[in-house]
C-alpha cells in the first residue's frame, strides 16, 4: 500500500476544517465579531448607550470613555474594517446594543484597500449601512465622522475629499443625522496632514489627535440628547 505524504494529509485535514466552517467563519473579521459577541454573552451592554463603531481608528480608541466621561459609551471598532464589513456585521455589532446614538467611522480603508473602490463605492456602500440601520432602528441618530486625512494616505486624499462631500449631501437629506467634519481641522497651514497628530505608523492617532474629534463630536452628541 502506497504511503501518503504527512503534508498531504495536513494539507487535507485543514481543507476539511475549512469546509466544515460556516461561511461567515471565513468572513473577514469574524474572530472579533465573536469576541464581541462573547463579551455580550458575560456582559451585555446597556441599552440606550452611544455606540461608537468602525474601522481601527474606533477600534484604537480604547479610552473613549474618558473623552465623554457623562456619557455611557460602547465601543465597535475592528480590524481594519471597511463600510462593507459594517454592512455584513450590521444585525451582530449596531442593531442589538439599541444605542441612544451612533457614531460611524469608516470609509479610509474602503478607499486604502482598492483602486476599484471610488468615492461613489464608498458612498453606495455607507447608503446600504444607512437603511439597514434605519430599517431596524428608525430614530436612533446617526453621526458619521468624515474620512480623516492621513499621512501615510496622503495620495488619497481627492479621493477622500470627494467622499466627504457626497456623504454630507446624502445626510443632510436626513433626520436625526449629522457630519461631523473633521478633515479640515487635521491640516496644517500647508494643507497637509498634522504630523503630530498621529502615531509613528502616520495612520492611527494619538491622544492629540481624538482630542480634536471629541471637540468636533461634542456639540453633534449633546445636540441629539435634547
Amino acid at each position: 500500500m502506497k504511503k501518503i505524504s504527512p503534508l498531504l494529509l495536513i494539507a487535507g485535514a485543514l481543507l476539511c476544517l475549512l469546509v466544515s466552517q460556516p461561511a461567515e467563519a471565513q468572513s473577514p473579521f469574524y474572530g472579533e465579531i465573536q469576541h464581541f459577541k462573547s463579551l455580550d454573552s458575560t456582559h451585555f451592554p446597556p441599552n440606550n448607550a452611544i455606540l461608537f463603531v468602525g474601522s481601527s481608528s474606533i477600534r484604537k480608541w480604547t479610552d473613549v470613555q474618558s473623552y465623554f466621561p457623562r456619557e455611557k459609551v460602547i465601543n465597535r471598532g475592528f480590524g481594519g474594517s471597511e463600510l462593507s464589513d459594517l454592512v455584513r456585521y450590521v444585525n451582530m455589532i449596531i442593531i442589538p446594543y439599541h444605542p441612544s446614538e451612533i457614531v460611524i467611522y469608516a470609509g479610509e480603508n474602503d478607499l486604502a484597500y482598492s483602486d476599484t473602490n471610488t468615492p461613489r463605492v464608498v458612498l453606495r456602500r455607507f447608503t446600504t449601512l444607512f437603511g439597514q440601520i434605519r430599517a431596524a432602528l428608525p430614530n436612533v441618530p446617526i453621526i458619521f465622522i468624515s474620512i480623516k486625512p492621513s499621512p501615510s494616505r496622503e495620495r488619497l486624499m481627492p479621493q477622500m475629499v470627494t467622499s466627504n462631500l457626497m456623504i454630507r449631501k446624502f445626510l443632510s437629506s436626513q433626520k436625526r443625522t449629522a457630519f461631523v467634519n473633521v478633515y479640515p481641522k487635521m491640516l496644517g497651514r500647508d494643507g497637509k496632514p498634522l504630523q503630530d497628530i498621529f502615531l509613528s505608523d502616520n495612520l492611527h492617532m494619538n491622544a492629540k489627535g481624538y482630542h480634536i474629534w471629541q471637540k468636533e463630536l461634542e456639540p453633534y452628541i449633546q445636540k441629539f440628547k435634547k
